[in-house]
């Protein structure tokens, strides 16, 4: 009955200062819905990225260029350019054991153009294997063969979006289409794929790696390069042979000076998910933070409801009131406060990771919706925890005025 009568006795003091009452649970509701929301776009964000990596596939090598540690990104990944990597390295790894199929990678960006349609467009200039290493099929015409790259044939073959944009329902084959000026025929068109590894495939334009090199982009190195392992038993054995063989053509010696990086999908898998969790607790700590300020203005706040009933607690403690008992009251009020805004935090923090869930599907990703009993709880605790330990130093003040103090103060 104490308990019950001290709820009620506090939500008419919440309800007699609405405005103060919201005012003072809206750290508490910001904090909880970032944690919410950031815990949310985390779990789908690791989600994603490692969907993306699974779908290229379990049996893949990806040799780039520069150094990097064994758990770390290579140089490459972070926009510096290095020209160690060349066309020559790939033809040699398609002659060691266990290895499928080979593609090396070069990118760029141009202007398409067929008759009055224009538009900008990125190419990706590979290997004659690449289907093969991507798991991919040409849905009209045909791909481009190993004799086309060697003469650097002006051959493309069409993404099916790209397709679809300057040719509509009419066939492309044997068409002809300008890339930066350059003129270019059309053998083939991919089939429909999507968004792979954060590009969408559909939208690409696929030429013979050594035409993308001398003719559009006037370079010898190459992206990277991708090898298919026959069986996924063999990665490690195949992995091997790939480093031995780029340093027997590198003139490397030493495998602390190895000037490119040999990774599986496993690896990155490994890679990617352990920076997002850390990338993850890092934000979720950062968010964490609006709920130590709202924690604050929790404390502020009973400490001006504790001076504005020093009146009330002094005839309280006059007739009898514990000490105990008016600390437990305001530490109910605190807790209250910020179990009411630790709700309506947890319902925004699901509203905005539904808003972000929906608006990265709307550009072409594969992203879910996921909110984790673990957020929850996590937050809720947090959103506890703050009012406790915020609301106990105002509690423990007007637990121990005097009465005579106290109703004395005007």
């Amino acid at each position: 009955m104490y308990f019950l009568n001290t709820f009620k006795y506090v939500f008419q003091s919440l309800a007699l200062q609405k405005s103060r009452s919201f005012l003072t649970m809206l750290g508490i509701i910001i904090g909880v819905a970032a944690v919410i929301s950031i815990m949310a776009v985390g779990a789908s964000a690791q989600n994603l990225l490692l969907a993306q990596v699974s779908a290229m596939g379990t049996n893949l090598i990806g040799i780039l260029p520069g150094a990097a540690d064994d758990m770390g990104p290579p140089a490459a990944l972070f926009g510096i350019e290095i020209t160690t990597l060349k066309y020559e390295d790939a033809l040699a790894l398609e002659e060691l054991p266990h290895v499928a199929a080979v593609s090396p990678y070069i990118s760029g960006r141009g202007t398409m153009t067929y008759f009055n349609k224009i538009d900008d467009f990125d190419y990706l200039g590979v290997g004659a294997q690449y289907i093969d290493v991507e798991d991919t099929a040409v849905d009209s015409g045909r791909f481009f063969k190993q004799d086309e790259i060697d003469s650097l044939a002006r051959v493309v073959v069409l993404g099916s979006a790209v397709k679809q944009e300057l040719f509509g329902e009419d066939n492309p084959i044997d068409k002809r289409i300008k890339i930066n000026q350059i003129g270019f025929k059309v053998i083939g068109v991919m089939e429909q794929r999507g968004v792979v590894a954060f590009q969408n495939q559909d939208e690409l334009v696929f030429i013979p790696v050594r035409t993308a090199q001398k003719l559009l982009l006037g370079i010898d190195h190459l992206a990277f390069i991708r090898a298919k392992v026959d069986q996924t038993a063999n990665l490690d054995s195949a992995m091997n042979r790939v480093k031995e063989t780029l340093r027997f053509r590198h003139h490397i010696k030493d495998s602390s000076k190895d000037d490119f990086s040999v990774r599986n999908t496993a690896q990155a898998l490994d890679i990617l998910r352990s920076i997002t969790q850390a990338l993850g607790a890092f934000l979720v700590a950062v968010a964490a933070i609006s709920l130590l300020v709202g924690g604050i203005g929790i404390m502020n706040i009973m400490f001006v409801v504790v001076n504005e009933r020093t009146r009330e607690i002094g005839l309280r403690k006059a007739l009898g009131a514990k000490r105990r008992s008016i600390m437990i009251q305001f530490l109910i009020e605190s807790a209250i406060m910020t179990l009411i805004g630790g709700a309506i935090g947890i319902i925004l923090g699901i509203l905005i990771a539904l808003a972000i869930s929906i608006g990265v599907n709307y550009f072409g990703y594969d992203w879910q919706f996921i909110i984790t009993p673990t957020s929850i709880i996590v937050s809720t605790l947090m959103a506890i925890s703050v009012g406790l330990i915020f609301g106990l130093w105002p509690a423990n003040r007007a637990s121990k005025l005097r009465p005579i103090e106290a109703l004395r103060h005007e």
